[in-house]
């Protein structure tokens, strides 16, 4: 029977992983990938050994950079990069860049809610990020989060009422028990509408960010 190393290499570092050896398993790989070093698959694993593994955000950073360098399009890896870089702003162009890259080559409705959730926290950028909310709840209307964190932005941030009344009304509909959602909607009634329901220009907050 014909080994093979890669399944090897990375069965071995899985195991190593799991038994709490990070060290071990970062070893394993790296040792693999000097023979086979445009391996995309066995890397992107090591890069994530590293990261929560050995906790060494820098060095899983210049793993994720390594298979973005050989595949600009690595889909796994721009999601990597996004998913560690976009809680630190002074990433934020970098992690800006590649979310536009994910977008291009695979605009799904997560992508676009992670995106829109990116723009909104760390950019301070509201109106894509609420165009970025559109799209996912375009791909996906019935997802609560989408509608939740689209209401949340026109509420505190946009401050579009009558948008905000109307994304307010389907989460009470995708779930009409939900008495905090039915709070802040009795609660922008009685705020920001008159009695002929037309919006009054006043600020008031709502929903957390």
């Amino acid at each position: 029977m014909t080994s093979d190393p890669e399944y090897e290499a990375v069965s071995k570092a899985k195991r190593q992983f799991d038994s709490g050896n990070f060290q071990g398993a970062v070893n394993t790989l790296e040792d693999y990938l000097k023979a086979d070093p445009h391996n995309l698959k066995v890397r992107l694993q090591l890069a994530n050994h590293i990261i929560y593994g050995l906790d060494d955000f820098e060095y899983g950073l210049m793993q994720l950079d390594i298979i973005l360098d050989i595949d600009p399009g690595y889909t796994d890896a721009l999601l990597a990069r996004v998913t560690v870089t976009s809680k630190y702003k002074k990433y934020n162009r970098d992690t800006d860049e590649k979310f536009q890259k994910l977008i291009e080559v695979n605009p799904s409705a997560e992508v676009y809610n992670a995106y829109g959730r990116f723009l909104r926290n760390q950019i301070l950028d509201f109106k894509r990020s609420g165009e970025c909310y559109e799209k996912a709840i375009g791909m996906e209307p019935g997802r609560y989060e989408y509608h939740q964190n689209y209401a949340a932005l026109l509420l505190n941030d946009l401050k579009d009422y009558e948008k905000a009344k109307q994304e307010l009304e389907i989460l009470m509909k995708l779930k009409p028990g939900d008495a905090k959602i039915k709070e802040n909607y009795d609660r922008l009634l009685e705020k920001k509408f008159d009695k002929n329901g037309n919006v009054k220009k006043s600020r008031f907050g709502f929903l957390r960010p």
